[in-house]
C-alpha cells in the first residue's frame, strides 16, 4: 500500500481504477460533495484502458443488449468522450467488404473508434486520476481488498485495517472474477457464470490484410457466435498474460508515433454459453488454458496456417525466412498443433469464419499467418441485480465487464456513470 493514511469511513467506496471504476468516480466528484475513496490494488490501472487503450463510441459494441438501449448508450458515449477526449479513426472505402461480407451471411459494423496505444496509455490513465485528486477523491493504490462484511457495510483490507461505507461500487475487472465470486457469495447475492469466449489471435503481415488501412478496428460477425475482436496494426505485437493457473495471449499496438513493424494481428472470438452439466464458463476456460500449458509446457502455442492446412504440427524449424518471411511476435510461443488442443467444434466454427474472412479480405489465410491460442475472454460473472442501475443490495453495485455490464472500455464507464446516478439519487 502506498504512504497515504485512510479515514476509517467513506461516503463511497469504489474497488478497482479501471474505465467502470473511474466513470463512476468522476460522475459521484463531480456531482456531490461525498467522500470517495478509489482502491486500486496495482500501481496503475490495467486492462483494456493500459493495455493498447482502443476505444468504440458506437451502440452496440461493448454494450450487452440486456442491460442496455440505443438512446441511453448515446447520451453516455458523449459524456465518456468529454473525458477520454478521442481522436477518431478514419473510416474509408469499406464498401466493397460490406458486399462481399453480406454474400457469406456475414455482417461487417461500422463503428466509431479511437486508438490510444500502449506507449501512451499510462499517461492518459495518470492524467485522469489526477483530475480525481483534484475533484478530492482519495486515491489509494496498491492497495488489496480482502474481504466485505455485507453486514456491518465494511471491508476489510489486506492489511487487516477496516473502512466503513454507506455505498460501495465493485468494479473489479474480468481478471478477479474469482474474487468476485467470492464476495457475492459472502453478501448472497445470486449470479452466473456460463458465458465465455474461447478463441485465437491471428498474426499476418499487414499486406495481406488492407483492410486496415481503411478501417482501424473492423468488427466483423459471422455465424455461429464468431466475431473478430482487437484489432492491432502499425506497430503490432501479440503478447501473453498471466491469468490463475494458465497463459491466454492478447494484442497490442503502439501510437502512431511508434515505427511500424507492417504486421496485423486481431483476435478471432467464440462465444460459448453454457448449460447442464458444466455451468461455469470462467472453469471452462481455466480448464482449457490449463491443457495447453500440458501440452507445451508451460506456454502458449502457435501454428503457421500452411501445417495446420496440411493437418501437421509447426515445429520450430518452420518458422523461417522462406516462405514463413515474418518472425512472430510472441517469442515464447510454443510451435505446435492447434487441432491437439483446442475443443473440435470451436475449432471448427473459428476455421470457417476464418475461411470467410479470407473470401472478404483476400490474403488472410496465406500460408504464413499465425494462429496462438488460446485467446480466452472470461467476460461474465452475471450478478442478479435488484435495480436497472446494477445494484445486487442495497448499497452495493457491481460493474463493468467483470459483471457483464459491459465489454470495453467505454460501456464500462458508462456503466460507472449509471451506478452512480442511483447513489447521487
Amino acid at each position: 500500500m502506498e504512504n497515504l493514511k485512510l479515514n476509517s469511513y467513506y461516503d463511497v467506496i469504489i474497488v478497482g481504477s479501471g474505465p467502470a471504476g473511474l466513470g463512476a468516480a468522476f460522475k459521484i466528484a463531480q456531482s456531490s460533495k461525498k467522500k470517495v475513496l478509489l482502491i486500486e490494488k496495482k500501481k496503475i490501472s490495467s486492462g483494456g484502458l493500459r493495455n493498447d487503450c482502443k476505444q468504440n463510441y458506437t451502440y452496440p459494441v461493448g454494450f450487452p443488449l440486456e442491460h442496455w438501449e440505443k438512446d441511453e448508450a448515446d447520451i453516455l458515449l458523449k459524456e465518456v468522450a468529454g473525458h477520454l477526449k478521442p481522436k477518431m479513426e478514419t473510416r474509408l472505402n469499406i464498401d466493397k467488404y460490406i458486399k462481399r461480407a453480406q454474400k457469406l451471411n456475414v455482417e461487417i459494423l461500422a463503428i466509431d473508434q479511437a486508438h490510444v496505444g500502449t506507449d501512451k496509455s499510462s499517461k492518459l490513465i495518470n492524467g485522469l486520476i489526477e483530475q480525481l485528486k483534484e475533484l478530492g477523491v482519495t486515491v489509494s493504490l496498491e492497495t488489496e481488498v480482502k474481504e466485505l462484511d455485507g453486514e456491518k457495510k465494511e471491508l476489510c483490507l489486506s492489511d487487516d485495517s477496516k473502512i466503513a461505507f454507506d455505498n460501495i461500487i465493485l468494479a473489479p475487472g474480468r481478471a478477479d472474477y474469482d474474487w468476485m465470486q467470492e464476495q457475492m457469495n459472502k453478501l448472497g447475492v445470486e449470479y452466473s457464470d456460463n458465458i465465455v469466449d474461447i478463441g485465437i489471435r491471428v498474426e499476418m503481415k499487414e499486406e495481406n490484410y488492407p483492410i486496415v488501412k481503411d478501417y482501424y478496428d473492423p468488427k466483423i460477425l459471422f455465424p455461429n457466435k464468431v466475431r473478430t475482436f482487437c484489432t492491432n496494426s502499425g506497430c503490432a505485437n501479440i503478447v501473453r498474460e498471466k491469468y490463475k493457473g494458465y497463459y491466454s495471449v492478447n494484442g497490442h499496438s503502439l501510437s502512431r508515433d511508434k515505427k511500424a513493424n507492417n504486421l496485423v494481428n486481431f483476435a478471432m472470438l467464440k462465444t460459448i454459453k453454457l448449460t447442464q452439466p458444466v455451468v461455469s464458463g470462467q472453469q471452462f476456460g481455466k480448464i482449457l488454458g490449463e491443457m495447453v500449458m500440458q501440452l507445451s509446457g508451460g506456454s502458449v502455442i502457435m501454428q503457421r496456417v500452411g501445417d495446420f492446412r496440411l493437418g501437421q504440427r509447426s515445429k520450430k524449424e518452420t518458422f523461417n525466412d522462406d516462405l514463413y518471411d515474418f518472425k512472430p511476435t510472441l517469442s515464447n510461443a510454443v510451435a505446435a498443433d492447434l487441432s491437439l488442443s483446442m475443443p473440435a467444434k470451436i475449432l471448427r466454427d473459428i476455421w470457417s469464419a476464418l475461411k470467410k474472412l479470407d473470401s472478404i479480405v483476400p490474403g488472410v489465410l496465406h500460408p504464413s499467418t499465425i494462429l496462438y491460442y488460446p485467446e480466452i475472454k472470461t467476460y461474465s460473472n452475471k450478478p442478479q441485480f435488484i435495480n436497472d442501475n446494477f445494484m445486487v443490495k442495497e448499497g452495493y453495485y457491481i460493474i463493468g465487464d467483470g459483471a457483464g455490464t459491459s465489454r470495453g472500455i467505454t460501456a464500462a464507464w458508462a456503466s460507472g456513470i449509471r451506478a452512480s446516478k442511483d447513489i447521487l439519487k
